[in-house]
């Protein structure tokens, strides 16, 4: 999905793929927008006569989706916005707090003074609009690529990145943001700046598992059912 590393179209072909990314641009917007909610279908009709292309570069952009894990295609259903339970948003999120971890300890042995630097660029960035500005300056994204270590970055992507975006706009009970992860952010950016990898990873790890628990308290609130889809 890195649109910035793709050919100058020159021919029928690179025409095709900016079709492609350009409709897999726009669904990913509408999914991660709230646009397309959790179990809507995607219909093929009206992209193709919005869009003003034929079926095969739709076909093309849904089959990314789908790889990404925004979209499950279903035989003689077509394709839907994927829908998860609160469940397995929360299994996922144990996940994230270990390897996001183990990120934030490689970012402060790894990062290069200048990278450390743009993170904190980016920190006031996201502070003063309250909000994560793209994936390109994206804090926990910034500190992932500082890790400098292939497997995880390969792991934690872009795509990582969208299903978080995805479950924090359909998923009202799902805690992020607010004055907790700022301060949070800043103490996180001090210890890579200092260089202190044991205190990098566990203010990390703090801040990840203090989103599952608010998150988990908030659906025993709302009296949501663990396992009803969303």
């Amino acid at each position: 999905m890195q649109s910035h590393l793709e050919p100058v179209e020159t021919g029928a072909p690179n025409r095709r793929g900016g079709e492609v990314q350009r409709i897999f641009r726009h669904i990913i917007a509408d999914i991660t927008e709230g646009v397309l909610r959790p179990g809507e279908k995607i219909s093929e009709p009206e992209l193709a006569r919005a869009f003003g292309v034929s079926r095969g570069p739709l076909r093309e952009a849904i089959r990314r989706l789908e790889e990404r894990q925004l979209v499950r295609c279903t035989p003689n259903f077509g394709a839907r916005v994927v829908s998860h339970t609160p469940r397995e948003v929360l299994h996922a999120y144990e996940i994230r707090e270990a390897l996001e971890g183990l990120e934030a300890r490689l970012a402060a042995a790894n990062m290069s003074d200048a990278e450390i630097r743009e993170l904190r660029e980016v920190y006031v960035l996201e502070v003063s609009a309250a909000r994560s500005r793209g994936y390109l300056v994206d804090f926990h994204m910034q500190i992932v690529r500082g890790s400098h270590n292939q497997r995880l970055i390969r792991m934690l992507n872009e795509d990582y990145y969208y299903l978080l975006k995805m479950w924090r706009s359909n998923c009202s009970w799902l805690r992020s943001g607010g004055e907790h992860s700022w301060t949070d952010h800043k103490r996180i950016l001090e210890a890579i700046e200092y260089r202190d990898q044991d205190s990098a990873e566990m203010l990390m790890r703090r801040h990840v598992a203090r989103l599952r628990i608010e998150s988990s308290r908030e659906l025993e609130r709302l009296a949501i059912d663990l396992d009803a889809a969303a």
